[in-house]
Protein backbone atom coordinates (compact mmCIF):
# COMPACT_ATOMS: atom_id res chain seq x y z
CA UNK A 1 0.00 0.00 0.00
CA UNK A 2 1.78 3.00 -1.18
CA UNK A 3 0.08 6.19 0.31
CA UNK A 4 0.87 10.12 -0.29
CA UNK A 5 -0.40 12.72 1.94
CA UNK A 6 -0.67 16.28 0.02
CA UNK A 7 -0.43 19.41 2.33
CA UNK A 8 1.53 17.40 5.42
CA UNK A 9 2.48 20.76 6.75
CA UNK A 10 -1.11 21.62 7.84
CA UNK A 11 -3.38 20.47 10.90
CA UNK A 12 -4.96 18.06 9.33
CA UNK A 13 -2.04 17.06 7.26
CA UNK A 14 -0.21 16.44 10.71
CA UNK A 15 -3.14 14.44 11.94
CA UNK A 16 -3.47 12.39 8.91
CA UNK A 17 0.12 10.96 10.39
CA UNK A 18 -1.08 10.77 13.47
CA UNK A 19 -4.54 8.39 12.81
CA UNK A 20 -2.70 6.58 10.17
CA UNK A 21 -0.33 5.39 12.94
CA UNK A 22 -2.85 4.96 16.04
CA UNK A 23 -4.91 2.88 13.76
CA UNK A 24 -2.26 0.98 11.74
CA UNK A 25 -3.37 1.79 8.63
CA UNK A 26 -0.70 -0.36 6.33
CA UNK A 27 1.88 1.80 4.52
CA UNK A 28 4.25 0.08 3.04
CA UNK A 29 5.81 3.60 1.39
CA UNK A 30 4.63 7.23 2.35
CA UNK A 31 4.76 10.11 -0.12
CA UNK A 32 4.38 13.47 1.72
CA UNK A 33 3.61 17.00 -0.16
CA UNK A 34 3.38 20.28 0.07
CA UNK A 35 4.06 23.97 -1.35
CA UNK A 36 7.38 25.13 -1.78
CA UNK A 37 7.68 26.56 1.64
CA UNK A 38 6.92 23.35 3.14
CA UNK A 39 9.55 21.33 0.31
CA UNK A 40 12.41 19.98 2.50
CA UNK A 41 10.83 19.84 5.86
CA UNK A 42 10.82 16.28 7.45
CA UNK A 43 8.35 14.79 9.65
CA UNK A 44 8.26 11.03 11.63
CA UNK A 45 6.22 8.74 10.29
CA UNK A 46 6.71 5.23 12.91
CA UNK A 47 9.93 5.95 13.61
CA UNK A 48 11.19 7.01 10.62
CA UNK A 49 11.90 10.58 8.55
CA UNK A 50 10.61 11.35 5.44
CA UNK A 51 11.06 14.27 3.64
CA UNK A 52 8.29 16.39 1.65
CA UNK A 53 8.49 17.20 -1.69
CA UNK A 54 6.89 20.30 -3.62
CA UNK A 55 3.57 19.04 -5.05
CA UNK A 56 4.28 19.45 -9.05
CA UNK A 57 2.51 18.55 -12.18
CA UNK A 58 4.08 15.15 -13.01
CA UNK A 59 4.43 11.73 -12.34
CA UNK A 60 5.00 11.67 -8.53
CA UNK A 61 1.81 10.15 -8.06
CA UNK A 62 2.10 7.30 -10.83
CA UNK A 63 2.63 4.63 -7.79
CA UNK A 64 0.26 6.05 -5.25
CA UNK A 65 -2.49 3.75 -4.41
CA UNK A 66 -3.92 6.58 -1.97
CA UNK A 67 -3.82 9.64 -1.33
CA UNK A 68 -4.68 12.31 0.93
CA UNK A 69 -5.16 16.00 0.25
CA UNK A 70 -5.63 18.57 2.35
CA UNK A 71 -4.42 21.84 0.83
CA UNK A 72 -7.30 23.71 -0.19
CA UNK A 73 -9.90 23.81 -2.50
CA UNK A 74 -7.65 25.22 -4.84
CA UNK A 75 -5.23 23.36 -4.92
CA UNK A 76 -7.05 19.93 -5.06
CA UNK A 77 -8.62 21.72 -7.88
CA UNK A 78 -5.91 22.43 -10.12
CA UNK A 79 -3.89 18.69 -8.93
CA UNK A 80 -7.10 16.71 -9.01
CA UNK A 81 -5.88 15.39 -12.69
CA UNK A 82 -2.32 14.75 -11.86
CA UNK A 83 -2.84 13.18 -8.56
CA UNK A 84 -5.61 10.65 -10.04
CA UNK A 85 -4.05 10.05 -13.82
CA UNK A 86 -2.09 6.68 -12.94
CA UNK A 87 -5.21 5.46 -10.63
CA UNK A 88 -4.42 6.61 -7.33
CA UNK A 89 -7.52 7.26 -5.03
CA UNK A 90 -7.84 11.10 -4.08
CA UNK A 91 -10.06 11.73 -0.64
CA UNK A 92 -10.11 15.13 -0.53
CA UNK A 93 -10.48 17.21 2.66
CA UNK A 94 -11.23 20.85 0.77
CA UNK A 95 -14.65 21.90 0.01
CA UNK A 96 -13.91 21.73 -4.09
CA UNK A 97 -15.68 18.30 -5.26
CA UNK A 98 -18.59 17.67 -2.42
CA UNK A 99 -21.50 19.09 -4.68
CA UNK A 100 -19.99 17.50 -7.91
CA UNK A 101 -22.66 14.47 -8.73
CA UNK A 102 -19.84 12.79 -10.10
CA UNK A 103 -17.69 12.58 -6.43
CA UNK A 104 -19.24 10.54 -3.53
CA UNK A 105 -19.36 12.74 -0.43
CA UNK A 106 -18.60 9.87 2.63
CA UNK A 107 -19.30 9.65 6.37
CA UNK A 108 -18.42 5.40 6.46
CA UNK A 109 -20.63 4.95 9.54
CA UNK A 110 -23.60 6.49 6.85
CA UNK A 111 -22.65 6.03 3.57
CA UNK A 112 -19.58 3.90 3.09
CA UNK A 113 -21.07 2.05 0.03
CA UNK A 114 -21.06 5.15 -2.02
CA UNK A 115 -17.31 5.94 -2.04
CA UNK A 116 -16.79 2.70 -4.18
CA UNK A 117 -18.48 4.50 -7.09
CA UNK A 118 -16.21 7.17 -8.39
CA UNK A 119 -15.92 8.02 -11.93
CA UNK A 120 -13.12 10.82 -11.52
CA UNK A 121 -11.17 8.41 -8.94
CA UNK A 122 -11.91 11.59 -6.08
CA UNK A 123 -14.52 10.59 -2.87
CA UNK A 124 -14.72 14.11 -0.85
CA UNK A 125 -14.74 14.09 2.99
CA UNK A 126 -17.43 16.30 4.10
CA UNK A 127 -17.57 19.61 6.24
CA UNK A 128 -16.32 18.67 9.50
CA UNK A 129 -20.03 20.11 11.34
CA UNK A 130 -21.53 18.11 8.72
CA UNK A 131 -19.85 14.87 9.80
CA UNK A 132 -20.68 14.95 13.19
CA UNK A 133 -24.23 15.98 12.85
CA UNK A 134 -24.68 13.23 10.32
CA UNK A 135 -23.11 10.66 12.41
CA UNK A 136 -25.71 11.19 15.02
CA UNK A 137 -28.71 11.73 12.33
CA UNK A 138 -28.15 8.19 11.22
CA UNK A 139 -29.93 6.45 13.60
CA UNK A 140 -32.13 7.99 13.98
CA UNK A 141 -32.95 8.04 10.62
CA UNK A 142 -32.83 4.07 11.05
CA UNK A 143 -36.33 4.46 13.18
CA UNK A 144 -38.26 7.07 11.10
CA UNK A 145 -37.39 9.48 8.49
CA UNK A 146 -36.10 13.29 9.70
CA UNK A 147 -38.17 15.73 7.53
CA UNK A 148 -36.34 19.04 9.59
CA UNK A 149 -33.64 19.89 11.17
CA UNK A 150 -32.40 23.31 12.82
CA UNK A 151 -28.61 22.68 14.63
CA UNK A 152 -26.63 25.80 15.59
CA UNK A 153 -23.22 24.82 15.74
CA UNK A 154 -20.06 26.06 18.18
CA UNK A 155 -17.55 25.58 16.31
CA UNK A 156 -13.78 25.46 17.71
CA UNK A 157 -10.83 27.80 16.53
CA UNK A 158 -8.74 24.53 15.19
CA UNK A 159 -11.53 24.22 12.17
CA UNK A 160 -10.20 27.70 10.54
CA UNK A 161 -6.66 25.80 10.99
CA UNK A 162 -3.37 25.81 12.98
CA UNK A 163 -2.92 29.52 12.95
CA UNK A 164 -6.48 30.05 14.20
CA UNK A 165 -5.09 27.86 17.16
CA UNK A 166 -1.99 29.96 18.17
CA UNK A 167 -3.86 33.27 17.21
CA UNK A 168 -6.48 32.68 19.95
CA UNK A 169 -4.12 31.38 22.60
CA UNK A 170 -2.04 34.47 22.17
CA UNK A 171 -5.18 36.83 22.42
CA UNK A 172 -6.10 35.51 25.43
CA UNK A 173 -2.65 35.93 26.65
CA UNK A 174 -2.94 39.93 25.08
CA UNK A 175 -6.26 40.02 26.69
CA UNK A 176 -5.31 38.77 29.63
CA UNK A 177 -2.20 41.09 30.25
CA UNK A 178 -3.91 44.07 29.38
CA UNK A 179 -2.91 44.30 25.52
CA UNK A 180 -5.10 45.06 22.52
CA UNK A 181 -5.49 41.48 21.02
CA UNK A 182 -3.81 40.78 17.57
CA UNK A 183 -6.80 40.08 14.67
CA UNK A 184 -4.90 38.60 11.85
CA UNK A 185 -6.84 35.44 11.45
CA UNK A 186 -10.30 36.02 12.41
CA UNK A 187 -12.34 38.92 11.55
CA UNK A 188 -13.32 40.15 15.27
CA UNK A 189 -10.90 38.70 18.67
CA UNK A 190 -12.43 35.60 19.59
CA UNK A 191 -10.92 35.42 22.81
CA UNK A 192 -14.00 35.82 25.41
CA UNK A 193 -15.90 36.07 22.29
CA UNK A 194 -18.22 34.36 19.63
CA UNK A 195 -18.33 35.47 16.62
CA UNK A 196 -21.62 34.58 14.26
CA UNK A 197 -19.97 33.89 10.86
CA UNK A 198 -18.26 30.69 9.05
CA UNK A 199 -17.13 31.05 5.97
CA UNK A 200 -18.61 34.26 3.82
CA UNK A 201 -22.48 35.36 3.66
CA UNK A 202 -24.52 34.12 0.40
CA UNK A 203 -27.25 35.97 -0.93
CA UNK A 204 -30.03 34.28 1.40
CA UNK A 205 -27.99 35.80 4.42
CA UNK A 206 -26.87 32.54 5.29
CA UNK A 207 -22.99 31.70 5.14
CA UNK A 208 -21.55 29.09 3.09
CA UNK A 209 -20.68 27.44 6.13
CA UNK A 210 -24.50 27.06 6.65
CA UNK A 211 -25.10 26.46 3.15
CA UNK A 212 -22.80 23.08 2.98
CA UNK A 213 -24.58 21.84 6.15
CA UNK A 214 -27.80 22.00 4.44
CA UNK A 215 -26.48 20.90 0.89
CA UNK A 216 -24.21 18.07 2.23
CA UNK A 217 -26.64 16.26 4.88
CA UNK A 218 -29.14 15.93 2.03
CA UNK A 219 -26.43 14.30 -0.44
CA UNK A 220 -24.77 12.30 2.05
CA UNK A 221 -27.85 11.01 3.40
CA UNK A 222 -29.65 10.60 0.06
CA UNK A 223 -32.99 12.77 1.52
CA UNK A 224 -34.96 15.61 1.24
CA UNK A 225 -34.58 16.68 4.38
CA UNK A 226 -34.45 20.21 5.24
CA UNK A 227 -31.36 21.83 7.34
CA UNK A 228 -31.31 25.25 9.02
CA UNK A 229 -27.85 26.18 10.66
CA UNK A 230 -26.39 28.60 12.49
CA UNK A 231 -22.64 28.62 12.59
CA UNK A 232 -20.49 30.18 15.21
CA UNK A 233 -16.93 30.48 16.12
CA UNK A 234 -16.18 29.96 19.66
CA UNK A 235 -13.37 30.40 21.86
CA UNK A 236 -12.45 26.54 22.14
CA UNK A 237 -8.93 24.98 21.01
CA UNK A 238 -10.26 21.81 19.81
CA UNK A 239 -13.82 19.83 19.35
CA UNK A 240 -17.00 21.14 17.58
CA UNK A 241 -20.03 21.08 19.53
CA UNK A 242 -23.83 21.24 17.79
CA UNK A 243 -26.96 21.51 19.30
CA UNK A 244 -29.52 20.13 17.08
CA UNK A 245 -33.19 20.10 16.79
CA UNK A 246 -34.58 17.32 14.38
CA UNK A 247 -38.56 16.60 13.59
CA UNK A 248 -39.37 13.31 12.57
CA UNK A 249 -42.19 11.82 11.18
CA UNK A 250 -43.26 10.20 14.11
CA UNK A 251 -43.25 10.91 17.47
CA UNK A 252 -39.73 9.26 18.58
CA UNK A 253 -39.21 8.83 22.29
CA UNK A 254 -36.69 9.68 24.51
CA UNK A 255 -35.50 5.93 25.40
CA UNK A 256 -35.71 4.85 21.67
CA UNK A 257 -33.13 7.77 20.43
CA UNK A 258 -31.32 7.04 23.36
CA UNK A 259 -30.88 2.79 22.90
CA UNK A 260 -30.59 3.63 18.99
CA UNK A 261 -27.39 6.50 19.58
CA UNK A 262 -26.00 3.80 22.22
CA UNK A 263 -25.77 1.18 19.35
CA UNK A 264 -24.94 3.10 16.37
CA UNK A 265 -21.19 2.92 14.94
CA UNK A 266 -19.15 5.86 15.60
CA UNK A 267 -21.20 7.18 18.80
CA UNK A 268 -21.15 7.29 22.44
CA UNK A 269 -23.81 8.20 24.32
CA UNK A 270 -23.05 10.54 27.26
CA UNK A 271 -26.18 11.39 29.07
CA UNK A 272 -26.74 11.83 32.74
CA UNK A 273 -28.55 15.04 33.43
CA UNK A 274 -28.62 13.63 37.14
CA UNK A 275 -24.68 13.59 37.49
CA UNK A 276 -24.28 16.23 34.68
CA UNK A 277 -22.47 13.98 32.55
CA UNK A 278 -22.66 15.09 29.05
CA UNK A 279 -20.37 15.57 26.06
CA UNK A 280 -17.81 18.93 26.25
CA UNK A 281 -15.02 20.17 24.34
CA UNK A 282 -12.66 20.26 27.00
CA UNK A 283 -12.44 17.03 27.68
CA UNK A 284 -12.81 14.83 24.30
CA UNK A 285 -10.35 16.93 22.19
CA UNK A 286 -8.16 14.21 20.55
CA UNK A 287 -11.25 11.50 20.75
CA UNK A 288 -12.30 9.58 18.15
CA UNK A 289 -16.01 9.41 18.39
CA UNK A 290 -18.70 11.54 18.18
CA UNK A 291 -20.53 11.85 21.78
CA UNK A 292 -23.98 12.67 22.19
CA UNK A 293 -25.94 14.23 24.98
CA UNK A 294 -28.89 16.16 26.39
CA UNK A 295 -31.38 14.07 24.52
CA UNK A 296 -35.05 15.15 24.95
CA UNK A 297 -38.64 15.78 23.52
CA UNK A 298 -38.79 19.05 21.73
CA UNK A 299 -40.92 21.08 24.19
CA UNK A 300 -42.27 22.74 21.07
CA UNK A 301 -42.71 19.82 18.40
CA UNK A 302 -44.51 16.51 19.26
CA UNK A 303 -42.43 14.36 16.57
CA UNK A 304 -39.22 16.56 17.76
CA UNK A 305 -36.08 15.78 19.61
CA UNK A 306 -33.46 17.57 20.49
CA UNK A 307 -30.25 16.55 21.31
CA UNK A 308 -26.21 17.66 21.94
CA UNK A 309 -22.89 16.45 20.65
CA UNK A 310 -19.09 16.80 20.69
CA UNK A 311 -16.76 15.32 18.70
CA UNK A 312 -12.88 16.69 17.45
CA UNK A 313 -13.57 18.41 14.65
CA UNK A 314 -9.26 17.69 13.37
CA UNK A 315 -10.13 14.23 13.99
CA UNK A 316 -13.33 12.74 12.72
CA UNK A 317 -14.18 16.03 11.42
CA UNK A 318 -11.05 15.40 8.93
CA UNK A 319 -8.42 13.16 9.13
CA UNK A 320 -10.16 10.26 10.84
CA UNK A 321 -12.89 10.37 8.84
CA UNK A 322 -11.06 10.27 5.80
CA UNK A 323 -8.90 7.10 6.86
CA UNK A 324 -11.88 5.67 7.61
CA UNK A 325 -13.34 5.78 3.75
CA UNK A 326 -9.74 4.69 3.12
CA UNK A 327 -10.05 1.45 5.51
CA UNK A 328 -13.31 0.46 4.12
CA UNK A 329 -11.43 0.77 0.53
CA UNK A 330 -9.12 -1.46 1.44
CA UNK A 331 -11.31 -4.15 3.14
CA UNK A 332 -13.35 -4.22 -0.18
Amino acid sequence: MKVAIVGVSGAVGQEFLTVLSERQFPVDELFLFGSSRSAGQTFDFRGKQYITKELKHNDDFKDVNIAFVSAGAGTSVEYAETITKHGAVMIDNSSAFRMDKDVPLVVPEVNAEDALHRPKGIIANPNCSTIQMVVALKPIEKLSHIRRIHVATYQAASGAGAKAMAELIEQSREALDGKTPTVDKFAYQLAFNLIPQIDVFTENDYTKEEMKMHHETRKIMHSDVEVSATCVRVPVIRSHSEATWIETERPISVEEARQAFSSAEGLVLMDNPSTKEYPMPLFLAGKDPVYVGRIRKDIANPNGLTFWTVSDQIKKGAALNAVQIAEYLVNK
